[in-house]
């Protein structure tokens, strides 16, 4: 069998109890060295195989898969974050399954979701938005025509950009073709590491204030009026509002 398992954001104690069982019980961890925090390996077996992908072609990396599963041993193939956002392994699944090795996938906390609880804000407020995109620059991975960030802002919902850090300054000025100019913007750094770091702006000034921090990579910029401070009470917890589990008071 081959694991794919979502690392998490970053910090180790961010892992599911099942994905980190199934870390620290692996015969093989393939692992993107790069994003995952090594950490997150440390109770691994001693006599696990550890194999860095960020070095490794998908031959390669599939390559080790079927010689564990020869042995009749297991793969755990580490992804930073959830492996379903950004994480290549659709084209993994596939092979796999050509090959007749079962898989199980098991979800990881999105880097998004550690940003958001690093700022302790909310992205879905009532009376100002209830949507949220997640999304990236295109760059040597192209985007479709109609997901440009252009045509993304036109719903000025809250957006979550990924992969796109380095090129702030172009971003927010793209942005500013529907979002205005004062919208908040918030740039987290590696949400969850003991290095993470905060950066907040609108769309006017973000990218100096970015450039300054000296962040360039491995960090989300978040857009919208969820980074403010004026959004209406939910009516889960309003004493007026009856639903199935309570009967609202009069006002």
């Amino acid at each position: 069998m081959v694991y794919f398992v979502g690392a998490g954001a970053g910090d180790p104690e961010l892992l599911t109890v099942k994905g980190k069982r199934l870390i620290d019980n692996a015969d093989t961890i393939i692992y993107a060295g790069s994003l995952v925090n090594p950490a997150v390996l440390a109770d691994r077996k001693p006599n696990c195989q550890v194999y860095d992908s960020a070095g490794m072609t998908l031959e390669e990396v599939l390559a080790v898969m079927q010689e564990t599963e020869a042995q009749g041993k297991t793969t755990v193939r580490v992804h930073t974050g959830d492996a379903s956002i950004y994480g290549a392994i659709r084209e993994q699944l596939d092979a796999l399954d050509k090959l007749g090795i079962s898989h199980t996938v098991v979800p990881g906390v999105s880097s998004f979701l550690a940003a958001a609880a690093a700022m302790q804000k909310e992205y879905t407020l009532p009376d100002v938005t209830q949507t949220v995109i997640l999304t990236r620059m295109e760059g040597r991975t192209p985007v479709p025509e109609r997901e440009r960030l252009e045509e993304l802002a036109k719903h000025r919902a809250t957006m979550i950009i990924f992969l796109s850090v380095g090129r702030i300054a172009e971003l927010a000025e793209r942005l500013r073709t529907a979002y205005p100019a004062a919208t908040p913007v918030a740039v987290v750094y590696k949400a969850s590491w003991p290095e993470e770091k905060i950066v907040t702006g609108t769309l006017l000034d973000i990218a100096e204030k970015v450039q300054a921090a000296g962040i360039t990579k491995t960090a989300l910029v978040t857009v919208g009026e969820f980074l403010g401070d004026t959004y209406a009470l939910s009516k889960l917890y309003d004493k007026t509002f009856t639903h199935e589990f309570r009967k609202g008071s009069e006002a």
